[in-house]
């Protein structure tokens, strides 16, 4: 078995869509009006509207999430902190943690994208 990929349901796909474009510097693939993803080195991270599951009845409800957070490992934390509160203008509460230096040594900052869900900008720290 290989993993595949993370796939956040939502109902306001180009919203979501919008966000991860700036988030990962990157447009997304569109292999149909329904679904977008952000394939990369380790993951993929798709993004798809509720009626990509709307044979499984009410099992997944947009903007749901409180137990999962997505993680791009980034250069500079601070500088894309910034840059998506600049960018995406974004708000007190889409702030879950300023960058700060983690006790394990990772530096992070965590904001909300439109449905919720944490995303973790973060980097290690250097070995030397």
């Amino acid at each position: 078995m290989s993993f595949a990929s993370v796939r956040i349901v939502t109902g306001d796909l180009e919203g979501l869509v919008a966000f991860y474009e700036q988030v990962t510097g990157r447009q997304a693939e569109r292999p149909a009006p329904v679904f977008a993803q952000f394939s990369g080195p380790g993951a993929t991270l798709a993004i798809a509207s509720t009626a990509t599951v709307a044979m499984i009845g009410g099992a997944l409800a947009p903007a749901t999430n409180r137990s999962v957070v997505i993680e791009f490992e980034v250069a500079d934390v601070d500088h894309e902190f910034a840059e998506l509160v600049r960018t995406l203008a974004l708000r007190d509460e889409d702030v879950v943690l300023e960058p700060t230096t983690m006790p394990w040594g990772n530096r992070s900052a965590l904001v909300r994208d439109p449905d919720g869900n944490v995303v973790n900008l973060f980097n290690a720290p250097t070995t030397d």
